[in-house]
């Protein structure tokens, strides 16, 4: 497969490191060569200077040819026109970068294909969604539904009061089938938990049920619950619009912005939230504002370092849930470790959804893990595919994979050893990010 990425930005360039890893043609195009840097010298990938509106650099780095173009620069209007210009040129697919939401309606879906817009992705938007996500499933890290909401994904992080604490998969523990235990993130370590392993205190698991049995899997991991009706958010950029028009309804809303323009545009775009013109990092500030008071805090502004720091002190306030938009991967593994709670990569989460596309046919979905380093995969098994020769035991799948459960006929199912799987089920499997083609062939 051959794939042109326009634009060598936060995005652009993850998701060119990320696919240079897999059998595939990539070329990254970008009008500034200081971006582009030494990254074909590093990664399996062609770079190029040129305008991602040009036609003759468009034609020069093969368009023609290709069978995903991707511009993912920080301008829509350059993205659209540029994959406007990819399509007639002969690109076979094309997905583009937006920042207007009324583009991702579904009565619009028709209109972009036709103008040969086939993919429009708004980062922003798919970060907000896990804000909403986290800020409603408050006692978890990260809760995700799979097969249509027929399995539930719940990542916990395990305090001493957990029942599970140094219990072995050996010793029949995990044996009551109400939640199955899939992987374990200890220190800067994914764990693909056999026999042997425990699961200790601090631990990150990430645990796959059915709906009905949350509230046994929440006693056994020592969680509480507690309502969620004060947030505040620091930083008003788009994640913020977003999150804080969905949840005005249910939760009391206050956002901390210091540019004064934005405040505006925040009073009109949410108008059922406070909007207070400050600078949400200073410590006097956020004490006059009730961070004392607040059940939950996220930061989101365009600073890694900001957002992390203030998380940080809202936990020293008391603050039980705090929320972080890390932009910078590096910086990832240090919020993790601080335990300053939910964090958010808006690459890691756009790229996921790219890269979504490009896998086979049987392949129903990916959900990136940015905690984890790793994927859950939602598998579709074909007649007669390896996947259902054997019982799962037997199958002799990659060590950096665990099959999580099944969705039948509409019924979410945990997997165990003996399980067999049959043409048509939707199949959930947890895996680290490099191991999802290896396991492709076992669903053909």
């Amino acid at each position: 497969m051959r794939i042109v990425i326009a634009g060598a930005g936060e995005v652009g360039t993850h998701l060119a490191k990320l696919l240079s890893r897999e059998d595939m043609e990539i070329s990254l195009l970008d009008e500034a060569p200081e971006r582009l840097g030494d990254l074909s010298a590093n990664y399996d990938l062609l770079t190029k200077v040129g305008n991602p509106t040009s036609i003759h650099d468009l034609q020069d780095i093969g368009v023609k040819d290709c069978d995903l173009f991707i511009s993912v620069t920080p301008y829509e209007t350059e993205n659209m026109t540029a994959c406007l210009i990819a399509n007639s040129l002969g690109a076979k697919r094309t997905l583009a970068r937006i920042d207007n939401y009324e583009y991702l309606l579904p009565e619009n879906k028709k209109f972009f294909e036709n103008m040969g817009l086939n993919h429009l992705i708004y980062p922003e938007v798919l970060a907000a969604n896990e804000i909403e996500a986290s800020l409603r499933t408050n006692w978890m890290r990260y809760h995700l539904q799979l097969g249509q909401g027929a399995l539930e994904l719940c990542v916990v992080k395990v305090r001493k009061s957990a029942k599970i604490i140094g219990q072995s998969f050996a010793s029949g523990t995990y044996n009551h089938g109400k939640y199955r235990i899939v992987a374990i993130k200890r220190d800067q370590n994914t764990i693909i938990p056999r026999g042997a392993d425990t699961v200790e205190e601090n631990d990150l698991v990430y645990c796959v049920l059915n709906k009905e049995n949350m509230e046994f899997m929440r006693e056994e991991l020592g969680k509480s619950k507690r309502e969620i009706n004060n947030v505040i958010f620091f930083g008003g950029d788009r994640i913020t619009r977003k999150a804080a028009t969905e949840l005005t309804n249910e939760m009391n809303i206050k956002i901390i912005e210091k540019d004064r323009d934005l405040c505006n545009l925040l009073s009109e775009k949410v108008p059922n939230a406070l909007i207070i013109n400050a600078d949400g990092s200073d410590m006097e500030i956020l004490k006059e504002e009730g961070i004392q008071d607040a059940d939950a805090f996220v930061a989101v502004t365009n600073s890694s370092e900001a957002n992390i720091f203030a998380c940080l002190a809202a936990k020293r306030f008391g603050v039980r849930k705090t929320i972080a938009d890390v932009e910078n991967l590096d910086y990832i593994p240090m919020a993790e470790g601080l335990d300053i709670g939910t964090v958010l990569n808006k690459k890691t989460i756009a790229a996921s959804y790219i890269y979504q596309m490009l896998l086979d046919a049987s392949v129903r979905g990916v959900h990136n893990l940015t905690s984890a380093d790793a994927e859950i995969v939602e598998f579709v098994a074909k007649e007669d595919s390896p996947i259902t020769r054997r019982i799962v035991k037997d199958l002799n799948l990659p060590s950096e994979a665990n099959i999580a459960g099944i969705v039948r006929a509409g019924e979410g199912i945990l997997v165990n050893g003996d399980t067999q799987i049959i043409a048509n089920d939707l199949v959930v499997v947890f895996c680290k990010s490099h191991v999802i083609r290896h396991l492709e062939r076992f669903f053909k």
